[in-house]
């Protein structure tokens, strides 16, 4: 995975290791919210994925974090 900051990003590069799990064979990602996404067929697709996710929020309206928030796992 790249050691670059992603678009809107500022300073160091986050660890970003820890939010892939894989379940019953298919990898995910965590939001900072708490919510998995996926599923992927590989752990590479799913950090392509969660690259993809974070340049959206940032591109995303202000309000788009807190609409993911909802969906937070109990």
């Amino acid at each position: 995975m790249s050691n670059d900051n992603r678009t809107g990003e500022n300073g160091g590069v986050p660890d970003r290791s820890g939010r892939f799990v894989e379940k019953s064979g298919y990898w995910y990602y965590m939001t900072r919210e708490g919510v998995d996404i996926g599923p992927f067929d590989t752990r590479a697709d799913a950090e392509i994925g969660v690259g993809e996710f974070i340049d959206f929020i940032c591109e995303a309206a202000p309000g788009a974090a807190k609409v993911i928030e909802k969906y937070r796992a109990a």
